[in-house]
């Protein structure tokens, strides 16, 4: 093979290889967290019932998270350094294959697993067959192998001076050391991969990126004003906690519509589109660890956003909990919806706000009952929401008790608010009859749309929600309002004895 060929066979292997190595590190840095269970469960393929049967045995899945987590992690560092290559080539292709058998993309329904849109190949099968041209082909020449090899032969004893086979002469001085470099060319990749991974998890910063951004100016408007906002370093305290059928839960939780594009921005019609630009992956990925930081250790979303929550907590080590909304409708619509949330990995789940209100004008309570008992199977607190407080009424006229409800609360003070021509501007219509029925309640109340999307300042929003009977507020909110909010939150949650509240906390 030519240099230029062996070059490309080594670059390929050592990006595979690189890859292998960082989604090991992350599964070994948070083994408490991370299992494969729900990987596992969700599996459609051929060999579906040995994936299950491994994801409903613990010790069998304790030993397959470990074997999973070191196997990626060793076998990506051998890669990149070209040590045993074509043995963890080999060890790399099992593993491929039993991540291609489990989610096929030929029996893919729903995105999430599958990461996009694949038919027949995707990601996993691409690099199968890119380590079966590493293991065909020389890897000694660009890897700790050669350099292996170089140093056996050189302790290899020399024929006597009767031997009539001359030995191979050792390579000159200069010969030997290019094939060190050649040898070692993995090591600078290595220590590029620390580095990297070093500055994701820890926040490291060289000595010139420190002077470089300490010099930079932070304005950016065209008026002059520097665009100042609340950082870590501001945060007064952690949003303290409460309990949904024995799981805690921040008592502000973060809303998952923006990063959606759900901007409820009434005639402003770019909106939606802006804030789905702003919301790149890194971004709702720094967005959750900033949450998580001020003690808002949970989103509400629509599971659409699943697959970048779990992505958070597999590449990035976050262990933000995920309430899903879910909605369908049909009951076979809103049970595949629920079903695919749990696989997932919701914490939670509840009947979407709008899909509830549909069911109760429709008089489909079964439908209700039956996908409460569904989320309760899974061993997950089941909800109910509404933007109707009649949504509510009914399911407790019916004898229908979730594990908790999401309703909407907010007031009319804002100037856009009008009754009449509901033009996107009111989620809560009728608040003091809200606050009358939920006071009777035994159950906790997540309280949502709390700022009427962005009409009420929080100050006055959070203040109202918490004294009215809510036990947790869900806000939507940009990365640059989180600490922010989370102040405010502590603020009025830490005065309790202030707040004009009759309802009891039932969380």
């Amino acid at each position: 093979m030519s240099k230029s060929q062996l070059a490309a066979a080594a670059l390929v292997r050592i990006a595979i290889g690189w890859h292998f190595a960082y989604e090991g590190l992350w599964k070994v840095l948070d083994f408490d967290e991370w299992t494969s269970a729900g990987y596992l469960q969700s599996a459609d393929g051929p060999g579906a019932a040995m994936f299950h049967w491994m994801a409903a045995n613990d010790s069998v899945l304790w030993i397959v998270d470990i074997a999973n987590a070191w196997g990626l992690l060793l076998i990506g560092g051998a890669l990149m350094l070209g040590c045993l290559t074509r043995v963890t080539a080999l060890l790399g292709i099992v593993l491929l294959t039993l991540y291609y058998l489990a989610h096929p993309p030929w029996f893919a329904t729903l995105p999430g697993v599958a990461e996009g849109h694949y038919l027949i190949v995707n990601k996993n099968l691409i690099e199968l067959l890119a380590l079966g041209l590493v293991v065909a082909m020389p890897a000694k020449p660009l890897g700790l192998d050669g350099l292996i090899d170089m140093w056996r032969r050189r302790g290899e004893s020399t024929p006597g001076p009767m031997e009539t086979d001359a030995p191979e002469p050792l390579p000159p001085r200069a010969t030997s050391r290019r094939r060190m470099l050649a040898g070692l060319v993995g090591l600078p990749v290595l220590g590029g991969f620390v580095m990297a991974v070093l500055k994701k998890t820890q926040g490291y910063q060289s000595q010139e990126e420190s002077q470089l951004t300490a010099e930079l100016d932070a304005i950016t408007s065209p008026s002059m004003t520097p665009l100042v906002f609340k950082t870590l370093s501001d945060l007064k305290g952690k949003i303290p906690a409460a309990k949904i059928k024995g799981v805690d839960f921040g008592r502000v939780i973060l809303g998952g519509n923006l990063m959606n594009g759900f901007a409820h921005a009434r005639d402003l019609i770019y909106v939606s589109d802006l804030i789905k630009s702003y919301h790149e992956e890194w971004r709702v990925h720094q967005t959750f660890r900033l949450a998580e930081d001020c003690g808002i250790d949970t989103i509400l979303t629509n599971p659409i956003l699943a697959p970048r929550i779990v992505s958070y907590r597999e590449k990035q080590g976050g262990k933000i909990k995920f309430i899903s909304q879910c909605k369908g409708k049909t009951e076979k619509d809103l049970l595949k919806v629920i079903q695919y949330s749990i696989d997932q990995g919701a914490t939670a789940v509840y009947i979407q706000g709008m899909t509830a209100d549909d069911y109760v004008r429709n008089g489909h309570f079964d439908w209700i009952a039956k996908a409460l008992e569904v989320i309760r199977d899974a061993g997950l607190p089941a909800g109910i929401g509404g933007h109707y407080i009649d949504t509510i009424k009914g399911c407790v006229r019916e004898g229908i008790e979730p594990d908790y409800w999401v309703k909407t609360l907010h007031h009319h003070g804002y100037w856009s608010s009008d009754l009449e021509n509901q033009h996107d501007n009111i989620w809560c219509e009728d608040p003091q009859q809200t606050i009358e029925f939920m006071e009777t309640l035994p159950e906790p109340w997540i309280a949502y749309k709390v700022l009427a999307a962005g009409a009420i300042h929080p100050k006055d929003g959070f203040r109202y929600a918490f004294e009215n009977g809510a036990d947790f507020l869900c806000v939507g909110m940009y990365d640059f309002q989180v600490v922010e909010d989370a102040n405010i939150a502590l603020n009025i949650l830490g005065a309790k004895d202030k707040l004009n509240r009759r309802r009891p906390w039932c969380a």
